[in-house]
């Protein structure tokens, strides 16, 4: 076998961008939990000795954790003051939950995989699956924490507007199911933003359904949001003049079958929204960063999670525009559209 040393080094120093990444995202995760960016933010240029006054946490780890955070760009560091600081663009990515661009959330999902990769590595193996509710609590917050960001940025200003006549219903009044809501980041943003709607979060995942139950009351919306337990095949209720799924479609093992039940659920005039990962009708094109990051989920989290339910279709997070609004004609919609996109997520309408 000949092997060409320019290609080795170039392939091998893609190795270590990887490896470092993979480090460094547990890193994030503990400045994030112990408020390091925050600090660091408010502070101002600071040494790990004066982040450690002001934390009351040891200087020897600070020391490591800025060194740490300065090498992988997430921190400036200052040689001749020994002091670091940030960018106003870091502060935007790494302190403002509510910033679309926040994005320590993500590494919490990138943790809960590894924790569970040997029971998923067994599941590929089996052929069985890998359920939602089987992975560690880590992936259900950081799924949250990292959608929410955009959802917070898209779904009122942008998303709800692009579909046809659903933003007057909306504040006139309407009646809203969120299938697959799981800890409820997208219902409550819509039930804040439309006080005179009525919106009903679905998950078949009970400890979901109670974090999103908790958050509505602390959020102010119990007065016309709530949240049970029932699958996206069976969800109560009829007459909805919106039935939304954000993210989630893929995941279920019979998506046609939960396009069924959301048209059957549905006023005559009524409209389904569904939001998934962007992606390109071709797997070449995308073959780029961001397909880098759906088709790992897809294999780790989505595919697993379908393949565990009734016909297991497998959709995956990187499914075709086609292959979707297939499932939505399947599913008895007569007319199917992509309403808008972003560099992260396709809003598909359809209409009986």
């Amino acid at each position: 076998m000949a092997v060409d040393p320019e290609k080795l080094n170039a392939f091998m120093g893609k190795f270590l961008q990887d490896l470092g990444a993979a480090f460094h995202g547990a890193s994030v995760l503990v400045g994030e939990q112990l408020g390091l960016y925050k600090d660091l933010a408010e502070a101002g240029p600071s040494t790990s000795a004066e982040m450690a006054r002001r934390t009351g946490l040891v200087e020897r780890y600070l020391r490591e954790w800025l060194a740490a955070q300065a090498a992988s760009g997430y921190v400036e560091y200052d040689p001749h003051g020994h002091r670091y600081s940030m960018t106003p663009e870091q502060k935007f990515a790494l302190t403002n939950e509510d910033s679309p661009a926040y994005i320590p959330g993500a590494f919490y999902s990138v943790g809960s995989v590894y924790k569970d990769e040997r029971k998923i590595a067994e599941a590929i193996r089996s052929g069985k699956g890998f359920g939602w509710h089987e992975h560690h609590n880590d992936l259900f917050v950081g799924t949250r924490k990292f959608f929410r960001p955009g959802y917070l940025a898209n779904l009122v200003s942008g998303w709800l507007p692009s579909l046809d006549g659903v933003v007057p219903k909306l504040q006139a009044g309407a009646k809203v199911a969120d299938v697959g809501c799981g800890l409820g980041a997208s219902t409550i943003i819509m039930a804040k933003a439309f006080p005179k709607s009525k919106f009903i979060g679905f998950d078949y995942h009970l400890e979901s359904i109670e974090w999103a139950r908790n958050d509505a009351v602390t959020q102010g919306v119990t007065q016309n949001a709530d949240f049970e337990v029932a699958m996206a095949k069976d969800f109560p209720g009829a007459g909805y003049d919106l039935v939304t799924l954000f993210d989630c479609l893929h995941d279920m093992g019979d998506p046609v079958g939960a396009a069924k039940h959301a048209r059957e659920s549905l006023k005559p005039d009524g409209t389904l929204m569904v939001v998934e990962p962007f992606a390109h009708e071709h797997l070449e094109e995308n073959l780029n960063p961001v397909g880098r990051v759906f088709y790992n989920a897809s294999l780790l989290v989505c595919v697993p999670c379908s393949l565990s339910q009734e016909l297991g279709r497998g959709l995956g997070a990187q499914a075709s525009d086609s292959d979707l609004e297939a499932v939505f004609r399947d599913g008895g919609f007569a007319r199917v559209r992509k309403a808008v996109e972003t560099p992260f997520n396709r809003v598909f309408e359809a209409r009986p």
